[in-house]
């Protein structure tokens, strides 16, 4: 393709790879998890020696 001859293909293969990492990196530090709140109740149950 001549229009694309000034570019170079590694650079450009680099910027996209970059783009994509970035966006990656992106949407992992962007996603919020909302984590339900688990009311966890202690059973303490008491042990009755018989001896």
């Amino acid at each position: 393709m001549p229009q694309m001859a000034p570019l170079n293909w590694l650079s450009l293969y680099v910027f996209f790879y970059l783009l994509f990492l970035t966006s990656i990196i992106f949407n992992y530090y962007m996603f919020l998890y909302t984590p339900k709140s688990f009311k966890t109740k202690k059973i303490e149950t008491t042990i009755n020696w018989k001896w």
